[in-house]
């Protein structure tokens, strides 16, 4: 068994009892308790992503995910999501012990889940909006660039210019996301004011996501260019080049309305692409790093190796003594 690099602490790490300042996305149709068990053995915070699964699959995923993860696990729920109610209900009934919420105001379930004893985490595009979730009363907030795959914020900030910025109007724990894939952009992140990084789509192309395996090789495929942000009219999401991209560029470059481009994407084009395989004509969400990720690996290589490069950066980089003359 290859060992695995000493453990790293900072305030991310300590408050949700981590052994690296990792977490793991929750990603519709690719993290489900295999993923999250797998991340929360090698030492990082796995997840469980509520928004593709029903209140029974969900409350299914956290009791098998609480028997078999050896270190922390919780929960990622889009707060859009038209099961979000229910979905919180279970994850209250449950006893996760902790919440990351998106895609909606951290207000909505912060208190409930707090009350009910959890760590909660929001994860926002904006550094205005993540001062609005410190004032919501979250322990950590997670900001991400549109670099990221999925659903992205309209302001289309980078990891770059957003991190700093929210790093000089909030004081608790703040964990970077979007374009982080590897040691060498999770040290960048922290020398930009981060104490965690959030990584998806390093994690869709792993031995434990449930994804497809045709939508993993397209991902280790893809090129350096080969994502957009499109869907702008409706909620901005981040995808792999496809043919069912080229239909939705296509109508969007003729400025399509949003009833005909909600008629293009109709309903289950994500599952049918990332859970069923259709490369062609399903939607397959991706990060822009996608064009660094070459080949698939269980979750504790990725990790072992992105937390060694992490800490190699860190030395390279670290001042040294002049030589003598």
């Amino acid at each position: 068994m290859t060992e695995m690099p000493p453990p790293i602490e900072t305030r991310v790490t300590r408050l949700f009892g981590l052994k690296y300042p990792i977490i793991q996305a929750g990603m519709v149709w690719t993290s489900g308790a295999n993923l999250a068990i797998a991340s929360a053995n090698a030492g990082i915070l796995g997840l469980v992503g509520a928004g593709s699964m029903t209140p029974e699959l969900l409350r299914d995923q956290i009791q098998k995910t609480r028997e078999r993860a050896r270190g922390a696990w919780g929960v990622n729920l889009p707060v859009f999501y038209r099961h979000a109610e229910e979905m919180a209900k279970v994850i209250i009934e449950e006893k996760a012990p902790v919440v990351f919420t998106s895609g909606g105001s951290p207000k909505k379930f912060t208190p409930a889940f707090k009350e009910a004893g959890a760590r909660v985490a929001h994860v926002t595009p904006n550094p205005s909006l993540a001062l609005k979730c410190e004032g919501a009363g979250v322990d950590a907030v997670v900001v991400e660039g549109f670099e990221a795959g999925g659903h992205d914020g309209r302001d289309e900030l980078t990891t770059m210019v957003l991190l700093p910025q929210a790093r000089d109007l909030v004081q608790i724990p703040l964990i970077a996301a979007g374009g982080i894939a590897t040691g060498r952009q999770m040290a960048a992140a922290f020398a930009l004011g981060a104490e965690a990084v959030q990584v998806g789509s390093r994690f869709a192309a792993s031995a434990e996501a449930t994804c497809h395996e045709n939508f993993k090789q397209a991902v280790v495929k893809a090129g350096e260019a080969d994502t957009f942000l499109t869907l702008k009219k409706m909620m901005p999401v981040r995808i792999l080049k496809n043919p069912f991209f080229q239909k939705v560029q296509e109508a969007e470059d003729r400025g399509a309305s949003v009833e005909e481009l909600s008629g293009l994407l109709g309903r289950g084009r994500a599952r049918r692409g990332m859970l069923e395989g259709d490369v062609e004509e399903g939607e397959l969400e991706i990060g822009q790093v996608a064009g660094m990720i070459h080949e698939i690996l269980p979750v504790s290589e990725i990790v072992r190796r992105m937390v060694n490069e992490f800490l190699a950066t860190l030395s390279a980089l670290a001042p040294r003594a002049p030589d003598r003359p």
